[in-house]
């Protein structure tokens, strides 16, 4: 992007929750937090100052199959950032002492998760679609794992799961390929590879009912459905369809939840796709007593998909869709996730243009279709808070069918 001043890089590790098993679930968004506690050639404020220097940041980011460490710099910095993000991926100290300290940092964030309704609803949504597997499990760990958790586990996972096989350079902005390159067999080590990490397991959905109930003033409520994996030929398709039934302001679930009815502050659907499988989920915040009226709605929502389409909300969709992939196209930051999460899943970055035509090619049936697909199957039914007038699983079930 040679019309800005600026730079983007970082690396992306295939490391999150969906590596880690069960005595170490945590373990990545813990390590995390770590490198930036000190490496072998700077301490944790030199991190930080060397960075703010020259005006640039750098943050970190775990996901269920990602961890992230990238930086935003001026263009003339570039080495500076790649020298950075290369020197927390491999010479993490993991001091013992720094490690006390950190735990306590990441159980209060644990706590204040739990202190968030809407981040402890989506848990427990994940937790319903995939039970008792690695893809269910909090990216943040739990209370009594993360403090109990050993150096020794860190260390471990870190060796494992650390390695050039498992990692993605991706940098954006006004530079050249070659000088990337270049930064790289510097900032880089060159010993062989080890074979990347696995998985603990493919993405096996299962879906069914969790419920809490809590004190608090609205009922945060999700349902879901078996999505598709990035690789589905109806990936597209369903996106497209995520967005017409409760992508914006003019969908479907927005006008008809919120905007008619008045049932809800907020109210979304949304396609989370994984290399080997998926969700489509709705989000809605209600009160106690207004969830009994949301339930039939949403139902009929989805039975209306299967009935009717219009070219006009099909196009408007579409539109969205196509536009939030060119928007991200101007953000340094935003392209150079894009390039590296296509890497890492396609094995190639995908051309802008090849995105939009599969977007492009979307009909009437297409959505239809994936309707049919996605809301035949089991549902899942999360819900936090005031539960008493929640339908049973088995009734709103009923009503899908």
């Amino acid at each position: 992007m040679p019309n800005v001043e600026t730079a983007s890089a970082g690396v992306w590790i295939e490391a999150g929750a969906r590596f880690e098993s069960q005595k170490v679930n945590g373990v990545s968004h813990m390590l995390e937090h770590m490198t930036f506690k000190g490496t072998r050639k700077r301490s944790a404020q030199a991190i930080a100052e060397e960075i703010e220097d020259v005006g640039g940041h750098i943050n970190a980011y775990t996901s269920r199959e990602n961890t992230a460490y990238y930086a935003k710099v001026l263009k003339e910095d570039l080495g500076l950032a790649v020298d950075m993000v290369a020197d927390l991926v491999q010479n993490a100290v993991l001091d013992a002492e720094e490690l006390e300290r950190e735990r306590g940092v990441i159980l209060q964030e644990i706590n204040q998760a739990q202190d968030t309704p809407d981040d402890v609803v989506f848990d427990m949504f994940q937790d319903a679609c995939y039970p008792d597997q690695a893809l269910g499990r909090p990216v943040l760990g739990t209370l009594d794992g993360i403090g109990q958790m050993p150096r020794s586990d860190i260390v471990d996972f870190m060796s494992d799961h650390y390695r050039p096989s498992s990692m993605v350079l991706s940098a954006v902005g006004n530079l050249n390929h070659e000088q990337l390159l270049d930064l790289a067999h510097t900032h880089f080590d060159s010993a062989p590879s080890k074979s990347p990490g696995d998985t603990q397991g493919p993405a096996k959905y299962i879906g069914g009912d969790m419920r809490e109930s809590r004190d608090i003033e609205q009922v945060q409520l999700m349902l879901g459905f078996e999505g598709f994996s990035y690789f589905d030929e109806d990936f597209y398709a369903a996106s497209v369809m995520s967005m017409l039934f409760g992508g914006g302001m003019s969908s479907r679930l927005f006008q008809e939840v919120r905007e008619k009815r008045g049932l809800v502050y907020s109210v979304y659907s949304f396609m989370a796709a994984y290399a080997d499988g998926g969700v489509f989920g709705i989000y809605a915040g209600t009160g106690e007593k207004d969830v009994i009226d949301l339930i039939p709605v949403v139902c009929d929502e989805i039975g209306k998909l299967d009935a009717h389409v219009s070219a006009e909300e099909l196009h408007r969709a579409k539109a969205q869709l196509k536009s939030s992939i060119l928007m991200n196209l101007e953000s340094t930051s935003s392209r150079a996730e894009q390039l590296a999460r296509q890497l890492m899943i396609f094995g190639r970055p995908i051309p802008t243009e090849e995105a939009v035509n599969h977007i492009e090619v979307v009909d009437i049936e297409a959505i239809k279709r994936v309707a049919g697909r996605i809301f035949k199957g089991t549902p899942t039914v999360a819900a936090l808070g005031p539960i008493s007038h929640l339908e049973d699983f088995n009734k709103i079930t009923e009503r899908l069918n």
